[in-house]
């Protein structure tokens, strides 16, 4: 809304600064600053209306160390992270671009079914919250939206240069001069990157070529999908990294500046080219999105920390994981979720051997044997007695390599 209010005294009035708000650096800069503001400053306020309602953490006896200490912690503080990444993006953000859109409603729509979760837990004595089978609509149903309004929105395109357009298919239907030699194209594809590989361009409209001619219009049944399982996977992963203090909201920052970097050179026609990677129109207001959510983390995790003053809850793991997962498949980085959110994976991973491992031996010997000593992984460490300071951060270590590598992708192919 700052927006185009100094846009507008800008071009009216020429009043001096004014001008500052059409640089998306000085915009980001601002948004995280005011996210941190917000995140520190009402997050103790809302920690402590979250107290006087007794909106207090119930905790399962899983018989790890210091772990009775932390009942009757407020929970449900995920609400700090949303407002303080929704208030500066309507404030700062071009609300027209249908990036900021799609972020905003998968706040807003992961919040919302976070914090039914969470209501259920608390106001409803259900240790249990909101059935699997619900959580799993809902994140089919973002999974539909984000998919569809990738494919048919006009405004989501891939711009790159061609020697011919007159070769080019369908898809690439507008075309506009370059120099005498080369044209760009806006390319409506559903392309991705391929990481370590010199033309690492992939359009997913190949995996189904067997359709025979005119497939490119099929590719939705493809994307759409994989959409679909990627919101839902990385959701989940964030889900089950929130178990130890400052461990979801830590590694999620360190993905979010990641990301942060992806979406500005994305969107920098210049930085792009130089870099060799596609050029996606409009991705880089995103950066403002990004940094007010990376500023969100941050400012939580003034309370989060070991000894936590208040969890996320439901209402933030499963937000951030959805937030996360948008911004990737937006700026067409999809394929790089492994590395990049490498810690989400490592924990779901952990779950889904323990447990398939678990099944197999009993059916198999009749009694159920197991590969670490619990799951998630955070889990299996402390029970070996490690201090969850100390595994929260090495995970964070582990984090920022990841990014590292995830970063290398840029150049390295």
């Amino acid at each position: 809304m700052l927006y185009y209010l100094f846009e507008y005294l800008d071009t009216t009035y020429d009043l001096p600064g004014t001008g500052l708000f059409r640089y998306i650096s000085f915009r980001a800069t601002a948004a995280v600053v005011l996210s941190l503001f917000i995140a520190t400053v009402y997050g103790k306020k809302t920690i402590q209306y979250l107290r006087k309602k007794q909106v207090g953490e119930s905790i399962r006896d899983l018989g790890l160390e210091g772990q009775n200490e932390k009942a009757g912690t407020p929970t449900m503080g995920g609400i700090i992270i949303i407002l303080a990444t929704l208030i500066p993006t309507l404030l700062f953000a071009k609300l027209e671009n249908i990036y900021v859109i799609l972020l905003i409603v998968t706040t807003i729509w992961m919040g919302i079914i976070g914090f039914i979760d969470d209501y259920i837990k608390k106001f409803k004595n259900d240790k249990e919250g909101l059935p699997g089978k619900f959580k799993v609509i809902g994140q089919v149903g973002l999974g539909l939206f984000v998919g569809i309004t990738m494919y048919l929105h006009p405004n989501i395109v891939v711009e790159r240069t061609v020697q011919n357009p007159a070769a080019e298919t369908e898809i690439a239907r507008v075309v506009e001069k370059k120099t005498a030699n080369t044209f760009y194209v806006k390319d409506k594809a559903m392309l991705t990157t391929i990481p370590f590989v010199k033309e690492n361009e992939f359009n997913y409209s190949t995996l189904i070529s067997w359709l025979g001619d005119n497939y490119e219009s099929y590719v939705w049944l493809i994307f759409i999908p994989i959409v679909i399982f990627i919101i839902t996977a990385v959701s989940n992963g964030a889900n089950l990294t929130d178990g130890i203090d400052g461990l979801a909201a830590g590694t999620s920052a360190i993905i979010g500046i990641t990301l942060a970097l992806f979406a500005w050179v994305s969107g920098n026609v210049i930085f792009s080219d130089y870099l060799n990677i596609m050029y996606i129109p409009n991705t880089g207001e995103m950066t403002i999105f990004i940094t007010a959510f990376v500023g969100a983390l941050i400012g939580f995790l003034w309370y989060n920390t070991y000894p936590a003053q208040v969890f996320m809850g439901d209402t933030g793991s499963l937000t951030i994981g959805g937030i996360i997962a948008v911004i990737a498949i937006a700026v067409r980085k999809e394929l790089l979720i492994p590395i990049l959110c490498g810690v989400f994976l490592m924990e779901n991973l952990s779950v889904v051997l323990q447990v398939s491992w678990f099944k197999y031996t009993k059916k198999k010997f009749g009694e159920g044997k197991r590969i670490f000593r619990m799951s998630p992984l955070h889990h299996h460490y402390q029970i070996k007695g490690f201090h969850e300071s100390k595994i929260v951060t090495r995970f964070w270590i582990v984090g920022i390599f990841l990014a590292i590598i995830t970063l290398v992708t840029l150049k390295i192919r």
